[in-house]
């Protein structure tokens, strides 16, 4: 992990943007604590982390700034700075035209859009990991908040260092997740927008009801697919307090 950037804000909080290896990522931590923190991965679609700072960072600054956690972003495979993937750029392609007919996205245009991608980051996002918690300030235990979601299932299901996960409800989830969803066994959160357009409301009820955890909650808020209530931001803060501490 190579730090190439460092910026101090008000809030106390303290951003740095690293590489690892060909892998670009940001990390926040609070500006000056005594203590290791807990760490919260932080992920997001594969839009690239500029287009999506500014989300990210909203979660990311109130974690440390009102809970003390450090939490951490990379770039996905084939997204933002790095080299395109054209196996996934044709999925999403194929997936933009069914989309734009009115058609059915069919198993296997979600399969080739997901997958491979799951494949490719889970690996990414346990290396981050391992170099996170190398850090002094750092200490776990680990939660992993957000989308996309199967990158989060596969990780619940192969992490045992992440220990509680807030995940974003989609439906583009290849028949094969669900089968993995029923082994993840650890305290989940799922957040669902009821009107979301761009996601099949059945497929997220149908894919909370398959996790295997004991405890799981479902929050779900009216409005479409960018329509999320500012206050699911602490609830998903209060959510890691409970498991991270």
């Amino acid at each position: 992990m190579h730090f190439t950037s460092e910026q101090r804000f008000d809030d106390g909080v303290l951003e740095r943007e690293f590489t690892l290896g060909e892998i670009p990522g940001i990390l926040w931590t609070p500006a000056s604590t005594s203590a290791r923190a807990p760490l919260v991965l932080i992920g997001h679609p594969p839009l690239g982390l500029r287009k999506m700072y500014s989300r990210l960072a909203e979660r990311a600054r109130h974690y440390v700034a009102e809970y003390g956690f450090a939490s951490a972003t990379i770039e996905l495979p084939g997204s933002g700075e790095r080299p395109r993937w054209a196996a996934v750029e044709q999925a999403r392609a194929d997936l933009r035209r069914a989309m734009e007919a009115d058609e059915p996205v069919g198993g296997e245009i979600i399969d080739a859009l997901v997958l491979p991608l799951v494949e490719k980051s889970v690996p990414e996002w346990q290396a981050a990991l391992d170099a996170l918690l190398s850090l002094p300030e750092i200490g776990g235990p680990v939660g992993y908040d957000g989308g996309v979601i199967s990158i989060g299932i596969r990780l619940a299901m192969v992490e045992p260092r992440i220990v509680a996960a807030c995940f974003f409800a989609g439906s583009l989830v290849p028949a094969a997740m669900f089968e993995e969803a029923r082994q993840v066994t650890i305290p989940l959160q799922l957040l669902l927008q009821w009107d979301d357009e761009r996601n099949d409301r059945q497929a997220a009820l149908d894919l909370f009801d398959a996790f295997g955890s004991k405890e799981k909650t479902l929050h779900a808020n009216t409005g479409g697919h960018t329509g999320v209530p500012q206050f699911e931001v602490d609830a998903g803060a209060r959510f890691f307090a409970r498991h991270l501490r």
